[in-house]
């Protein structure tokens, strides 16, 4: 593992200290990896989205709203299992 130095104003830090208790994280570096890996996974959420909504529009036949959503539950839970989330 790597290290990296990451200099934050002292309001964030504050912000940070507040919600270590209160959601159970036991260092500052332990949040701060935290919230990195839920960045990371909500920009892949939106990519795999972005990719959905792009094929969406080429289907041959018209798909309804209900079959969409269908579709869209199935794409989650394939990437809840994938990510563990489940």
């Amino acid at each position: 593992m790597e290290a990296i130095s990451l200099k934050l104003d002292e309001s964030m830090l504050n912000v940070i200290d507040r919600n270590l208790k209160k959601h159970n994280f036991s260092t500052r570096t332990e949040f701060i990896r935290a919230a990195i890996r839920d960045k990371l996974e909500g920009l892949k959420k939106e990519e795999l989205v972005e990719e959905f909504l792009k094929l969406k529009g080429r289907a041959k036949k018209k798909t309804t709203d209900k079959e969409f959503e269908k579709v869209k539950e199935k794409a989650f839970e394939e990437l809840s299992k994938e990510k563990g989330w489940n």
